[in-house]
Formats: C-alpha cells, sequence, structure tokens
C-alpha cells in the first residue's frame, strides 16, 4: 500500500536569511516603540514596502508566523494583540553585547578566577601559623588542641598563642553589582537619541555579567528625579521621562542595595551623560540644570567618597563627549577613584578607558 512520508520541515537558506534579516530590524524597531509589537510590524512592513526586504517565496506573512512559531512573540487569546517574549528580550541583550562588547575573550562560566588567598568563604587545604590580625573564624581548633597537646602535655593543658594553627581561606570573587541608568530629560536633548545607546549598554553589560558571570548578583535601577529599581527584562523598553538627573538618589539606592548583598566584591556601572541637575528636599526637589551647581555637585561627590570609604568602585559609562559635560565625570570618578568609558553616539565599542587607580589611559577596542 502506498503512503505518505512526512518529515520536519527545514526552511531553506534564502527563507531562513530573509527571517535573520527582518528579525535583526525588527528587534530594534522593538526598542524605539517600547515593546509595542503591532506598531513595530507596521514600522517593518512600511520599511518592507520602501526597501523590499522580502520576496515573493517569503513575505510579511510568513515572518509573523515564524515569529510567533520560534517563539518571540505570543498572542493574547482574549484580544490577538502580540507581545514580546523573554526569549525576544534576552536575542535584543545578546545582540546588544555582540554590537558593543563583540571582541572580548570568551572566559570561564561561574567565577572571576584567582589564585589569591584573603577573605572568603572557602576554606583550602593550605595552614600557617598564626599571626596578630589573623581573623578567629579561620583558626583550625583540632589542630591547634593537638599542638597544644604536644607542646605542654595532657596533664597541664593549656593553648598559647603558638598553639594556633591557621587555615587559609581562597578569596571570595563572586562580585555584587548594581546597575545605574540616567533616564532624565537630557538622554534625548538637543535633537540627539542618547537613550537608545544607553539602553545597548546597559543590555550588554546585564548579558555580559549574567552569562559569564551567573553566580554573581545584578541589580538595576534607573534614576531621574528619584531612583526606582526596575527588572532586566524592563531594559529594552525604557522611557525618558520629564526629569531632572538626581544623581545623589541613584547612588544612595544602589548603596541600599549593596547592603543587602553578602558578596565581598561589590560595584557599581552607572550610565549618564552627564552632570546631575535635581536634589530633592522635603517634600519637593531642588533644582538647577544651567552650569555645574556646587550644592547638587559636592552633595553627590559626597556619595562617591562614601561608596569608595566602603570599598565599592563605580564605574561610569558617560553617552556623551561633550568636554563641558564630562567634568563632573572626570571630577566624580577621581573622588571615588573609580573608572570612566567615554563614547559618542556611534562608536559604542571604542571607549577611552580611564583608570585612575593606575594613573594612565589605554584604549579599549
Amino acid at each position: 500500500m502506498k503512503g505518505y512520508l512526512f518529515t520536519k520541515y527545514i526552511p531553506g537558506p534564502e527563507e531562513e536569511k530573509g527571517f535573520q534579516e527582518l528579525l535583526n530590524l525588527f528587534l530594534q524597531l522593538l526598542q524605539y516603540t517600547n515593546g509595542d509589537v503591532a506598531e513595530a510590524l507596521d514600522w517593518l512592513n512600511q520599511i518592507d514596502q520602501q526597501h523590499h526586504f522580502t520576496s515573493e517565496s517569503y513575505g510579511m506573512g510568513n515572518f509573523i508566523q515564524d515569529l510567533k512559531d520560534k517563539g518571540y512573540v505570543k498572542e493574547n487569546p482574549l484580544d490577538g494583540n502580540f507581545a514580546p517574549t523573554s526569549k525576544t528580550n534576552q536575542t535584543i541583550r545578546k545582540n546588544s553585547l555582540d554590537e558593543i562588547f563583540g571582541k572580548l575573550k570568551k572566559g570561564g562560566k561561574g567565577n572571576h578566577n584567582t589564585t589569591k588567598t584573603g577573605q572568603g568563604d572557602e576554606m583550602n587545604s593550605e595552614v600557617r601559623k598564626f599571626s596578630f590580625g589573623d581573623s578567629l573564624d579561620q583558626i583550625d581548633l583540632t589542630a591547634s588542641i593537638h599542638n597544644a597537646q604536644v607542646n605542654h602535655g595532657i596533664d597541664s593543658f593549656h593553648l598559647t598563642e603558638d598553639d594556633l594553627e591557621i587555615k587559609e581561606k581562597d578569596q571570595k570573587t563572586q562580585t555584587s553589582t548594581v546597575l545605574m541608568i540616567d533616564i532624565s530629560h537630557s538622554m534625548i536633548l538637543y535633537g540627539e537619541d542618547r537613550i537608545t545607546p544607553a539602553k545597548k549598554v546597559a543590555m550588554a553589560l546585564a548579558e555580559l555579567i549574567k552569562t559569564r558571570y551567573p553566580k554573581d548578583t545584578l541589580d538595576i535601577l534607573v534614576f531621574g528625579n528619584d531612583a526606582w529599581p526596575i527588572e532586566v527584562k524592563d531594559l529594552p523598553y525604557l522611557q525618558v521621562g520629564p526629569y531632572h538627573t538626581n544623581t545623589y538618589a541613584g547612588l544612595e539606592l544602589a548603596l541600599d542595595m549593596l547592603r543587602k548583598r553578602r558578596n565581598t566584591n561589590k560595584q557599581i556601572f552607572m550610565i549618564t551623560d552627564g552632570k546631575p541637575t535635581c536634589l530633592k528636599e522635603g517634600a519637593g526637589y531642588y533644582q538647577n540644570s544651567f552650569g555645574l551647581d556646587r550644592k547638587i555637585i559636592n552633595k553627590t561627590l559626597t556619595m562617591a567618597a562614601q561608596a569608595r570609604r566602603l570599598g565599592i568602585p563605580i564605574t561610569t559609562f558617560m553617552i556623551a563627549t561633550d568636554p563641558y559635560l564630562q567634568k563632573f565625570v572626570r571630577e566624580f570618578t577621581q573622588t571615588n577613584n573609580g573608572k570612566a568609558y567615554y563614547s559618542g553616539l556611534n562608536g559604542l565599542g571604542d571607549f577611552i578607558f580611564e583608570d585612575f587607580e593606575k594613573n594612565r589611559k589605554k584604549n579599549v577596542k
């Protein structure tokens, strides 16, 4: 009896190429529409009518069906509207990572490896004599009592400093990171779209931490007139508000987040376009967008100094190249003894890395 053999459909190279090209463009548009799938598809359709990305064998209808089949969008059964999925959000972050940090060398997963001993949670096999300043929780009680018995006898047992042995600990290298993102109105001021490259940098950093160092912790906050936490999935669709720049509030929240983390190593990444212009005072705000207001600047620098005293470095990503806007970042970075990256809108990968700890500059490519 003659029958039919059904196999899994595998699209041809031309169809798969067509989908990938449209997907890349769709994901870019989705960020500009703040996650509105219908609006992004409408824009994509208009672009296709002008530039003919689709073909007779693969059209917009095929692309939309593939988006659903491949898990990039999900349809609401009640109203038929589409929404992006977690796969879409992760793909956007991965694309940002490839675009900005694509030349980073691949490293081991899980930890920031080090061979140094120091404060940490994991004991290693090395032992040594006790010395002044060692932590009491590192004392090997069994070995120390054994030494006391051997050195002084069982009948007149007593324990001296010379009997104590210390177990070395491997330095704890898991890191807790807070990512701060400026969403003040200046991020779209003067006809420059700074929030889009800022979001790309943020997504690249988030994906880098989550994929290369999954044992690390990552908290994210945004700051305008105030500061509040957000989730990683919100990053592609952040919007600028009618806000001034309260950097002080952002840093205050960041340090509060890090206090709750038990990791020894802590750091802050701040993405901004320059100077702070706002402080919260009681129920209102003190605001000044003109020049470098020393009242605002000095209070913000106080937070940078506090982070330095706590051993928390701040790395600033500045999405602007105006020397006037960079003035505050330089002063802030020196106060914290941190680092700063400067980038124009068209070259996010070409940062100038200012390392004030080592007092030198180098290009990071």
